[in-house]
């Protein structure tokens, strides 16, 4: 006796109660099975086995709309190529992960127009919340936050009376704990290369820079000063623009990549680093560690933000009445061998505050952070 024709849906697509006929049971026991709510052993195993023969496919936007959740979190940030970046989703996605839900990643070029749209599409509800990190913050990137419909942590500074969860560091600190650090070395003709100004990173580091120096009484040179972009290419064309009309004597660098490519200009025009020009990034990436010479580098705590990002969402998924949250990583100097002679092979932390190393000034907290 053949099997009675199986169910399908109106797409030719298995159903539930394809599985339900297959296996022998009841369409609400396979339904149990299938949405994981469970069964005796017994019954699991047909309709699992059914649920195979049959070639059936969970709906997971029939499930999405009856339990209104997707399982998907968002993140969105200028460039995923950026180290700093990869460090700060691998700690989110590890947090999402063991939620049980995916990571969604969106790469938005720093354009403002790219964020905001993004914003406003998460009234579709495609996803269950969104981590978003710009590096440029208007009046339309708060609009967008407050009429979100579903939960979204920034990564980065919002002024102190936005309604939205938010983990931030202090760039600015970091960059006096760089310049402390070349001071105290004996460093006067300190450079700076920094990306655009009318970014939050480098307007805060721009005045992180020029308070630092102030505050160990060296006088501003706007020679030693060279804007770009937070990028390899353009931060290795800053430096050679700025090693063109002066001769500093270790540069800051707004990050990493900034960093690398003020490293490469140096090298290339015969200097010889840290002996003629000491050199310190930001960030403190991978790159800071695969660099010859190792790039000392302010640590941000990219992977502490992202960790920390993530459960603020997550509590804020499960808790919408929460009240908004802000939270704040500290900045710490890590030094190796591109800024000073290290006596032993492990590179030193310095954090921003607290316990400070035996040529470093106790640096000074500024008034104002980013």
């Amino acid at each position: 006796m053949g099997r009675k024709r199986l169910q399908e849906s109106a797409e030719g697509r298995p159903t539930v109660h394809t599985v339900a006929a297959r296996a022998g049971v009841s369409i609400a026991s396979a339904s149990r099975v299938l949405n994981g709510v469970g069964g005796s052993p017994e019954t699991i195993r047909k309709v699992r086995e059914a649920a195979a023969e049959v070639g059936y496919v969970p709906n997971a936007i029939a499930r999405s709309l009856q339990s209104q959740r997707t399982g998907l979190i968002a993140l969105a940030v200028e460039d995923i190529g950026n180290p700093v970046y990869v460090e700060m989703m691998r700690a989110i996605e590890s947090v999402v992960a063991a939620s049980g839900r995916q990571l969604l990643v969106h790469a938005t070029g720093g354009q403002i127009a790219n964020e905001t749209a993004l914003l406003r599409r998460l009234a579709h509800r495609y996803v269950d919340g969104m981590i978003v990190s710009p590096i440029r913050v208007t009046d339309d990137h708060l609009a967008a936050l407050v009429d979100s419909p579903v939960p979204v942590v920034v990564v980065g500074q919002l002024g102190a009376d936005a309604p939205v969860d938010n983990v931030r560091t202090d760039s600015r600190t970091g960059v006096g704990l760089a310049v402390g650090h070349l001071v105290a070395a004996g460093r006067r003709r300190i450079g700076f290369v920094n990306g655009p100004l009318d970014t939050v990173p480098g307007a805060a580091r721009d005045a992180g820079f020029r308070a630092a120096l102030a505050a160990h009484g060296i006088a501003l040179d706007e020679h030693l000063i060279e804007v770009g972009d937070f990028q390899y290419a353009a931060g290795r064309a800053a430096a050679e623009r700025l090693l063109a009309r002066a001769r500093p004597d270790a540069l800051v660098c707004a990050n990493d990549l900034i960093a690398v490519g003020a490293l490469h200009a140096l090298l290339a025009a015969g200097h010889r680093v840290p002996d003629d020009v000491a050199v310190v990034g930001m960030d403190d990436t991978e790159l800071a560690r695969m660099m010859f010479p190792q790039l000392s580098s302010v640590s941000l705590g990219s992977a502490e933000r992202g960790r920390r990002a993530a459960e603020l969402l997550l509590q804020r998924i499960a808790d919408p009445g929460l009240p908004p949250r802000r939270e704040q990583v500290a900045p710490s100097l890590v030094v190796r061998a591109s800024s000073a002679a290290v006596p032993d092979t492990a590179p030193r932390s310095v954090p921003a505050a607290g316990v400070t190393g035996p040529d470093l000034p106790a640096p000074r907290t500024p008034e104002v952070t980013a």
